[in-house]
């Protein structure tokens, strides 16, 4: 019995050949499409997405849809484009929603106030902060009820005389900003309570007509160049509250004691030398904040134990100035070293509320 032979049509094989490598290669590109697209992929594409959206101030009920990020870039361009004509608006209506009373702006995209504000004169509070608007217009007469203006963190050069139009301003913060002057007009707001002028880095004066602020029981000056405590604070016979450190003091007057009322002094890096005797005067005053390198000689009694006070002094230590020359680090500009150390001091104090301080006569 002979062998049966299976023959084959070769043109059959090929083509189930063909067919199965075709499947394969694309299986393989399916495979590379769906590592191209895997998880990991997917969070940093979404990631970086979500990064761009903040830069640019995008809110993220915008980039959001039921929880998951929308990376749809034609979501961004239209985003972007209608953004700031939108923003001017939202802040109107959140303000009419949580306080018709309260106006509050803040976002490097603002060089100016906008056009409508000039029209709510019932406000009164204004908290406007981390802008690049440069000019106060003078429309701020209008606003007799303003209570608070805070103004920090901007870019303003100057504040017109029309400040002196609001008479129950109670609290003006326009700290660190690029004042060069304080207008004397500003005198005239005799129920002003809190002034902070602090950072300002240029000012070196207060005009003398602030003597007329009666009320005043806060004043801030620090990060200035003030050569010496400005007559007009020294008038100010309700003053609880003095920071005037990080400026040029080299000593303080013989008449400080006219500020009976002061509780809480701050003179940390100036150029003092002593403290007069005047200071024991200051029956109220419960802390002293000095900076230690230069002084040689204090009244021993502000050591006294027995005394409400709390001494600190401080060792000056030379900031390093040397910078990264590597063009990706950003160099920290002296207004962000300033605001550092205030935020940084401001919580010290707040601590020493909690305990008690040694005090350490200087050697």
């Amino acid at each position: 019995m002979g062998h049966k032979v299976v023959v084959f049509d070769i043109s059959v094989v090929r083509a189930l050949w063909e067919t199965r490598v075709k499947k394969h290669k694309a299986w393989q590109k399916k495979e590379e499409e769906r590592l191209e697209k895997s998880a990991l992929e997917k969070i940093k594409e979404e990631w970086d997405f979500v990064a761009e959206c903040r830069r640019k101030g995008v809110p993220q009920a915008q980039y959001c849809k039921n929880g998951f990020v929308d990376t749809n870039t034609r979501v961004l361009d239209k985003i972007e484009r209608t953004s700031v004509a939108r923003q001017s608006s939202r802040v109107k209506d959140r303000d009419k929603r949580s306080n018709p009373f309260v106006f509050e702006l803040s976002g490097a995209q603002w060089k100016e106030l906008p056009d409508w504000l000039k029209e709510q004169t019932h406000l009164k509070e204004w908290h406007v902060h981390s802008t690049l608007i440069q000019i106060i217009p003078t429309y701020i007469e209008l606003f007799q009820a303003m209570r608070i203006l805070h103004l920090p963190k901007n870019q303003i050069t100057c504040l017109p005389a029309e400040i002196g139009h609001l008479k129950n301003l109670k609290e003006l913060n326009v700290s660190f900003n690029h004042l060069r002057s304080i207008p004397p007009e500003l005198g005239d707001c005799g129920n002003l309570e809190r002034f902070d002028c602090s950072g300002n880095l240029d000012l070196m004066e207060l005009p003398f007509e602030l003597s007329n602020l009666k009320q005043v029981t806060f004043v801030d000056i620090s990060a200035n160049k003030f050569s010496s405590v400005p007559v007009c604070v020294l008038r100010m016979c309700r003053l609880q509250w003095l920071d005037i450190s990080s400026n040029n003091l080299s000593d303080l007057p013989q008449d400080i004691d006219r500020l009976e009322e002061l509780q809480s002094f701050l003179l940390y890096k100036n150029k003092l030398t002593y403290l007069p005797q005047a200071m024991l005067n200051l029956k109220k005053l419960t802390l002293l904040v000095v900076s230690g390198d230069h002084l040689v000689e204090l009244p021993t009694a502000l050591c006294d134990a027995s005394t409400p006070l709390k001494f600190i002094s401080l060792v000056d230590n030379p900031i390093d100035k040397t910078q990264c020359e590597d063009n990706d680090e950003t160099i920290e500009s002296e207004q962000d070293r300033q605001h550092f150390d205030k935020e940084f001091m401001k919580a010290y104090i707040e601590d020493l509320k909690e305990r008690v301080v040694p005090s350490y006569p200087l050697s």
